[in-house]
């Protein structure tokens, strides 16, 4: 009796200890609540909307009447509701943009909504996003540029006192708040009450950041702070939408000179994609990407909203590598969402509710190498599909390599993998492979490194099994894993590719064999009864060419869209004779993106002059920037002129391609009205950087 006793005691003492035994010890830099919250969100969308709207541009110069701001039917419920349906769940606002009019009706300046006829001058924009977002349950943030365009006090110390006033206004007017945005646009030419002039700051002292974000602090705490190096959440250093396939939750900012931290507030792009590896702060990267081409609404780009499988995949590489996605959309100069920009984001949404509905590994029995203290209870794998992100599986101390079978109930097909840590403990794992079991044997199927708050694998083709194990191949500290899914994408057929030659010749091409391709060109939707692609085909006018892929089954792909210039057929460089240059000249309209045309190392900044012909009516021309990569030699002010004898030449206009170095897509600018001629001259007057300019593609547009 005394023995039992004694093994009862002993159990008890053993059991005791397990139940007992301390939860992992955080590792490195740990997120805050708000950061916390930031990552639970997934992503939220980017409003532009202001004066950039009705004079087609990026950036506004300053000097814009607010009279022209005018949207009759502006409907806040609308374009909130149009991002709820597509899965976002919340929306920051552009309150004032580089152009410095304010969307509310502000102390600060008298460049604001009130000088607008919109409602009277009584119109509040800031307000109506606060009651769409609270009837529809979204979230509210705010973007209150700091460059200012139109103020004349932009560049001396006064502008503190006006910028920090309206974050005040922007914090104290509209309810709690998500995120309050700042981008790394500061300082240039602009009208500056009527100077006209180009004004310099020192970006890393000017606003006295630590003060201003004070404000924030204090009035609204439970947002975080975006910016180009955080202080809470990073720019990823594109504007694509996509992080590194590695990507740290934790960054070390660091200065231009190797090696060297920063106090000066500068940063290496390319390591913001990736993060750094137990970096010295929480600081999470945001993937910011336009739904269209640019950020502000262009009639010319109704065609170029991305499709509903192309943000699909920028999910995948930015939430899936657990950072945020932020989707720009453009309300038109009507106040409301363009119906393709709805489409779209309506059937990404329902991509994303049908794919992750169900968690094929719900319901599976997990086997572990190791649970922490041997208490399943507390830290064993069950956790890894109870729908909480933060309860765990963890391990012992010692045990950084574990791994984890999981015994599914009977075969399952899936093609997607999501793994999530408890990221309040810090982000632990550095590597992990999976493997299936497969005719009988492990087959590995899969390997990655960061995990952090979300880690999604697509897998290139679909996996059967009933049994599945997962290796950790790499910790800092022992495991604390707290998801583990198995998910379903459903099949797609690919949407073809328009391109077209110089010739003039257009080719519509697909990355697998389909039943049949079918086009239009009168801007409709492609059906089986339209024109059935078999081989490239002339298109030598301005327009519009859609195409859709089929199967047997009558299963169709999305739609793609091309909208081209006027054929560059015939077309010839005239001038250049003597010019001996670094890229071909006729690779600017050789109709290839990957190519371009520089005079970089040899005239600096020039013009190039072709000649199209035979004398058309151009209504517009585009600028295509060097598409590798690269910022030396592109353009971000421009003339261009026209000739009918290529001797004697006219100005017909001269501005800025705003944004181009973060987001060098092609640049259409609208001529004020059309003009016949058969020769056009593009002149850069300034690059980005380098002595000299590049262009992939120039082209125009006739009537």
């Amino acid at each position: 009796m005394n023995k039992l006793v004694a093994t009862i005691s002993f159990s008890f003492i053993i059991n005791s200890f397990a139940f007992s035994q301390a939860p992992p010890k955080p590792y490195g830099a740990l997120p805050t609540k708000a950061q916390l919250k930031w990552h639970e969100m997934e992503m939220y969308c980017l409003i532009h909307f202001g004066v950039d709207t009705y004079t087609d541009k990026e950036w506004g110069y300053g000097d814009e009447d607010p009279a022209i701001l005018n949207p009759v039917h502006f409907n806040a419920e609308q374009i909130v509701g149009a991002a709820k349906a597509g899965g976002f769940k919340g929306v920051v606002v552009v309150a004032k943009h580089h152009d410095g009019l304010c969307l509310w009706p502000t102390k600060t300046t008298e460049h604001n909504i009130t000088k607008s006829p919109w409602k009277n001058g009584k119109g509040d924009i800031m307000k109506e996003y606060r009651a769409a977002c609270d009837k529809l349950g979204m979230q509210l943030g705010v973007y209150c540029s700091p460059w200012d365009r139109n103020n004349p006090q932009y560049g001396i110390p006064g502008y503190i006192t006006i910028y920090r006033a309206q974050l005040k206004e922007l914090y104290s007017n509209y309810g709690s708040l998500f995120i309050s945005w700042h981008d790394g646009a500061n300082g240039g030419d602009g009208y500056y009450g009527g100077a006209r002039e180009l004004r310099k700051i020192d970006r890393t002292n000017y606003y006295g950041w630590d003060s201003t974000f004070a404000i924030t602090r204090s009035m609204q705490p439970s947002a975080v702070i975006f910016g180009d190096i955080g202080p809470d959440v990073r720019w990823v250093g594109n504007e694509e939408g996509y992080a590194g396939e590695t990507c740290w939750a934790t960054f070390t900012p660091q200065a231009p000179d190797e090696g060297k931290k920063p106090a000066n507030g500068y940063v290496k792009y390319w390591l913001a994609t990736e993060g750094t590896k137990n970096g010295d702060y929480w600081m999470p990267a945001e993937c910011d990407v336009p739904l269209r081409p640019g950020w502000f609404y262009h009639a010319s780009q109704d065609e170029q909203v991305k499709s509903p499988y192309t943000l699909l995949d920028l999910y995948y590489k930015s939430v899936g590598r657990g950072a945020g996605l932020d989707v720009g959309i453009a309300p038109n100069r009507e106040g409301l969402l363009q119906a393709n920009d709805v489409t779209a984001l309506k059937q990404f949404g329902d991509l994303l509710r049908q794919i992750f509905k169900t968690n094929l590994a719900k319901g599976a029995r997990f086997t572990a190498s190791n649970i922490r203290g041997n208490s399943a209870a507390k830290y064993g794998p069950a956790f890894l599909t109870d729908n909480d992100r933060y309860s765990y599986w963890a391990t012992d101390d010692a045990v950084l390599n574990p791994q984890l079978i999981i015994d599914l109930a009977t075969k399952q097909t899936f093609n997607v993998i999501r793994l999530r840590e408890n990221i309040k403990l810090g982000q632990r794992i550095t590597s992990f492979a999976i493997d299936a079991w497969i005719n009988s044997e492990w087959k590995e199927i899969t390997t990655a490194t960061s995990i952090g708050a979300n880690r999604l694998i697509r897998l290139p083709q679909n996996i059967t099994t009933n049994k599945l194990r997962l290796r950790i191949t790499g910790a800092g500290a022992c495991i604390a894993l707290s998801d583990f899914g198995l998910f379903k994408e459903p099949p797609h057929l690919t949407a073809p590719v328009i391109s077209r030659d110089k010739k003039g010749q257009v080719q519509i091409i697909t990355t697998a064999p389909v039943a049949s391709i079918h086009y239009t060109l009168d801007g409709t939707e492609p059906t089986l009864r339209s024109a059935a692609y078999d081989k490239s085909f002339p298109f030598v006018t301005a327009g519009i060419v859609k195409a859709r892929s089929f199967e047997m089954n009558n299963q169709a792909s999305e739609i793609s869209s091309h909208q081209f210039g006027l054929s560059k057929s015939g077309w010839k460089i005239i001038g250049l004779k003597e010019m001996i240059v670094a890229g071909k000249p006729e690779n600017a309209i050789d109709e290839e993106e990957s190519t371009f045309y520089s005079t970089l190392n040899d005239q600096g900044l020039a013009g190039i002059s072709i000649d199209i012909g035979r004398t058309e009516s151009i209504k517009a021309f585009t600028y295509l920037p060097r598409q590798d990569k690269k910022t030396d030699g592109i353009a971000d002010k421009y003339i261009f002129s026209v000739s009918n004898d290529g001797q004697h030449w006219e100005q017909v206009a001269a501005g800025e391609f705003s944004n181009i170095k973060a987001n060098p897509v092609e640049q259409v600018i609208q001529l004020d009205h059309a003009i016949r001629a058969q020769y056009f001259r593009f002149s850069a007057v300034h690059v980005i950087s380098g002595n000299g300019f590049t262009v992939a593609e120039l082209g125009v547009i006739t009537e």
